[in-house]
């Protein structure tokens, strides 16, 4: 009987691209998908490292699995894996070993040189399983934001050619592809041919499928040519990666930008494309981070009036320039910004939902009873509530008839949507 194995992802949509690659090179290698984590002979978990909490949950689900899966061999991979090291392995001994990036999982080792490493980024995966999919199109960050270690474990900037997308956007048989990777904007520039080249692949991604999203676009990238190629798509859903608006607080985050140039881009945006939706995430208690700053992002989520919007307590992470400042916030002032913020957010969050009731939109089914239009991405926004009989993976026409917080609700009621 064949080796029966088990995979769990945390953290961000790059790291379940890495791990339906993983499983393309499990299953390839002879194993099979066991049904739970205790019939498994072999658990890997792919970790996230981006700040003290996600690395947190990482252990804690390591240390659930080893407890459940007694008797199965436990890798951890993913950002921990390659942020640590050695140094991992030695703290964590529930686990059997610890695996870089492109470290042969099954072998549960660094392999000798007998054994070469592999290239996760361009591995080949299986069909998508649901009617959506992530493409990751680079790997890596040239950037130095103040507050981000990624570039320190995932490298700098590297791209896949077009060829390379396009084969397994058309291998996926998915009706929604979106597109991540850790600068979105910036995909092509360490091949030497310009930024020209996302809003080409954006256009050829739209020419094979019925829908194409972008996650995460750094503002100062996202030029004209960038905006029509994504408005042409029919999905115009804008995904900014901003961090905050105070422009002191900003230089001091190493990052591009200030309130009055978003506003700015969103409007004209908005202009162009009423029905564009937004969404964004903000650190709240960066060093350094006034009652002044704080006033003006709370200003900024007003005036913006973004559909989706995550406010996050800035996480000390050692080997970046945010650990040099001075200026720390206090906690309970941090939680008392953050408590601000989301509850002015989901004020702005609720109306813009409660705006769509009488509309007719145009829903993709992912699963029985579930669905979302361009305004959702999947996974981290609401969703829309549907009849059960919609065929999955087919785009439908529905009339929203209610609204409860971030999901819509299309001929049913939202207690029969919650009992479902």
């Amino acid at each position: 009987m064949a080796d029966r194995y088990w995979v769990e992802t945390l953290g961000c949509p790059k790291n379940e691209v890495d791990s339906d690659k993983l499983v393309g090179k499990l299953v390839a290698d002879g194993l099979v998908a066991a049904e739970r984590p205790e019939d498994a002979d072999l658990v890997v978990v792919n970790t996230c490292a981006f700040i003290e909490s996600a690395r947190q949950e990482s252990i804690d689900t390591v240390l659930e699995l080893r407890d459940r899966a007694e008797g199965s061999r436990v890798v951890v991979t993913g950002c921990m894996a390659e942020r640590y090291g050695d140094e991992l392995a030695d703290a964590l001994p529930e686990a059997d070993a610890v695996a870089g990036f492109g470290v042969p999982v099954t072998l549960g080792v660094k392999p000798a040189q007998s054994v070469p490493e592999f290239d996760l980024l361009n591995l080949p995966r299986p069909a998508a399983a649901r009617p959506w999919a992530y493409v990751k199109i680079a790997e890596g960050c040239d950037r130095n934001c103040g507050f981000c270690a990624i570039p320190s474990f995932r490298g700098p900037q590297r791209s896949r050619t077009h060829e390379s997308i396009l084969a397994e956007v058309e291998a996926l048989h998915a009706s929604e592809v979106v597109l991540v990777a850790q600068d979105l904007a910036s995909f092509g520039r360490d091949q030497g041919v310009g930024e020209r080249t996302l809003h080409e692949l954006v256009e050829q991604v739209a020419d094979r499928v019925e829908r194409v999203r972008l996650l995460y676009l750094y503002p100062s990238d996202l030029d004209d040519r960038l905006i029509d190629a994504i408005l042409a798509t029919g999905v115009p859903y804008f995904d900014l990666s901003l961090q905050h608006v105070s422009r002191p607080l900003m230089r001091r985050m190493r990052r591009w930008g200030d309130g009055e140039r978003f506003l700015d881009r969103i409007d004209r945006i908005r202009t162009a494309e009423p029905d564009a939706v937004f969404r964004s995430n903000f650190i709240v208690g960066y060093p350094g981070e006034t009652e002044e700053d704080h006033d003006r992002l709370l200003d900024f989520v007003e005036a913006a009036q973004l559909d989706w919007c995550g406010f996050f307590a800035w996480s000390p992470e050692d080997g970046t320039h945010a650990m040099t400042l001075d200026g720390r916030v206090e906690e309970s002032v941090v939680h008392e910004r953050l408590r601000e913020c989301s509850e002015r957010q989901d004020e702005i969050t609720a109306r813009r939902r409660d705006a769509l009731i009488g509309e007719t939109v145009e829903v993709l089914v992912d699963h029985v009873g579930v669905g979302r239009t361009h305004r959702e991405a999947p996974e981290i926004d609401g969703v829309v509530h549907v009849r059960d009989d919609l065929a999955v993976g087919d785009l439908h026409q529905v009339d929203i008839t209610d609204a409860l917080g971030p999901d819509l609700y299309a001929g049913i009621a939202p207690d029969a949507a919650e009992r479902t």
